[in-house]
């Protein structure tokens, strides 16, 4: 592989976590680029070329993790694009790979996740179908996921959306999920 090929764009509001990320990504003989939001993963790819995106779903301010996949996708359809969040659901998971991720993984994840889902690009038929049904709580937190998506992350819009007092919404979101 070329330097260029080996060039990754981590795209992460979080600071701390995109430096322990991208030094673990540059020890792995990678070139590691660092972008807080779309617009600077934008001014990047002015300069370069990278083979391999990691995007966090939920950024800061009115940045979102989807428009920066479409962004990085429309720019370079063969990148390989992981969407990391701590906010998964199958609404934004479906939505990321529509817009040209190649892999969506919920956080915590390290470099041997996001490398394995960089390797494993293609779908397989082999992966095991549960029996379980979905929870009405894993339902309910989907449909606040998919809410908060549409409005940008903006509780307060969301919660007028979904029906509810935007404290409600607030300590909703502060409880762990339940698997």
């Amino acid at each position: 592989m070329t330097e260029e090929q080996r060039c990754l764009l981590i795209v992460e509001d979080d600071e701390a976590f995109a430096r322990t990320l991208g030094r673990s990504f540059e020890r792995r003989g990678y070139h590691v680029l660092h972008a807080a939001n779309v617009d600077e993963a934008s001014a990047l790819l002015d300069e370069h070329t990278p083979g391999y995106a990691v995007v966090d779903l939920k950024l800061k301010g009115n940045s979102s993790g989807l428009a920066c996949v479409q962004m990085l996708h429309q720019h370079d359809p063969e990148m390989l694009i992981v969407v990391l969040t701590g906010y998964a659901s199958i609404n934004t998971a479906v939505e990321a790979v529509k817009l040209g991720a190649a892999q969506y993984l919920a956080k915590p994840s390290n470099t041997d996740d996001i490398e394995a889902a960089f390797a494993h690009v293609a779908g397989s038929a082999e992966v095991e179908v549960t029996g379980r049904a979905t929870s009405v709580k894993t339902l309910e937190w989907e449909h606040i996921h998919a809410v908060l998506a549409e409005t940008e992350f903006n509780i307060s819009e969301a919660a007028r959306r979904l029906g509810m007092h935007r404290r409600t919404l607030a300590r909703k979101l502060e409880k762990q999920r339940v698997k």
